[in-house]
């Protein structure tokens, strides 16, 4: 039987760069026509994923985990500012799946359309790096000849707004491409996002500094999204965005307790002993007699690679009691069912009537 041999190594670094993705129009550049773009497909080494763009990865996005992710795919926008996100926690494993069929998507869009296209919207903020977004999200871009261009199977092309601004994005390896600025982004994206999320991009702007406190503004306020469908339902986010909020899960716990009428008192509290030594910094919390009451967000299950870390939690919990702190701890899936603002409603009641 006739073998395959490997693609040239110079299309590979595209794919990568592509989050694995890769136009007809660069294979033939490579030297990879249709024949032996077929016998790829055939083989199950390559996917079609709509009309003239293919996944180079093997395993389908569904299957993936963190280790099918391309290493060396061109970085989101914010991975510049390191030195802003140095003092917040690794990225887990699911953290970078995420990102990258985030990005993946938004590349769909743009090899879909060639080199005119420009992501807009949800793609757009995933080429920024901003956090938040639904892991299932479409292809958003736009072509300036929008209305003359038949849209690709699976991809949508939006209305190309007035006005818009972009940015370069891309390498020597993919060429230049174009995203609108993150205030476009966040103004076409905001309003047609569920709540929570919304919420959880706007933070997350901020604090990786996608936009400031002004350019927050100028996407709410201006032209951007003003007018938009489904805007007037979230004209309160921009006002409540807070750069404090150190992950998508932390927005979103906080969402759910401002639906349950219980705002927190503040973000990111640090918890000291009576020496003075920090003990832990409290993602929510809330004052109440005698103390506090401090909301913790388990992202990553850190103490799992730690030798002793489950029993250095419970010292330190134990530790924050005695100094009247009163502490709930949340994961991912209480955030899903929608549990941590009724808790925290509860603890709040039971802590005011006891008196701390």
């Amino acid at each position: 039987m006739r073998t395959l041999s490997g693609i040239p190594a110079l299309l590979q670094d595209v794919a990568d760069a592509q989050e694995g993705l890769l136009a007809s129009s660069q294979c033939e550049r490579h030297g990879v026509g249709a024949s032996r773009r077929s016998r790829l497909v055939a083989a199950g080494r390559w996917h079609p994923v709509t009309r003239g763009v293919f996944d180079v990865v093997p395993v389908l996005p569904r299957a993936r985990t963190a280790a099918d992710a391309p290493r060396r795919a061109v970085p989101p926008l914010a991975s510049a500012r390191v030195p802003l996100l140095a003092p917040w926690p690794p990225k887990s494993s699911g953290d970078v799946l995420h990102g990258h069929l985030r990005r993946r998507t938004a590349w769909l869009g743009l090899l879909a359309y060639g080199p005119d296209a420009i992501a807009v919207g949800t793609s757009a903020l995933a080429m920024h790096g901003v956090e938040g977004l639904p892991i299932a999200t479409s292809p958003q871009a736009a072509l300036p000849s929008a209305s003359r261009r038949a849209p690709r199977p699976g991809v949508p092309l939006r209305q190309f707004d007035d006005g818009l601004s972009t940015v370069e994005f891309g390498d020597r390896r993919t060429g230049s491409r174009r995203i609108v600025t993150a205030e476009w982004a966040l103004a076409q994206a905001v309003p047609e996002l569920p709540l929570a999320h919304a919420l959880a991009v706007l933070d997350s702007a901020l604090r990786l500094e996608a936009v400031d406190r002004r350019g927050l503004e100028r996407s709410h306020d201006h032209d951007h999204a003003r007018g938009r469908r489904g805007v007037a339902a979230r004209h309160d986010l921009w006002d409540l965005a807070d750069p404090r909020a150190a992950s998508p899960i932390e927005s979103m716990a906080r969402w759910q307790c401002l639906e349950e009428g219980v705002p927190p008192d503040t973000l990111q509290l640090p918890l000291r002993g009576r020496s003075g030594r920090l003990l832990a910094v409290g993602d929510l919390a809330w004052r109440i007699p005698g103390g506090w009451l401090v909301v913790e967000m388990d992202g990553r299950a850190w103490h799992d690679d730690l030798p002793g870390g489950d029993r250095r939690d419970r010292d330190r919990d134990n530790t924050l009691t005695v100094l009247g702190v009163h502490l709930l701890r949340f994961d991912a899936g209480h955030v899903a069912r929608g549990e941590v603002g009724t808790a925290v409603r509860r603890a709040l009641g039971a802590a005011r009537r006891t008196g701390g």
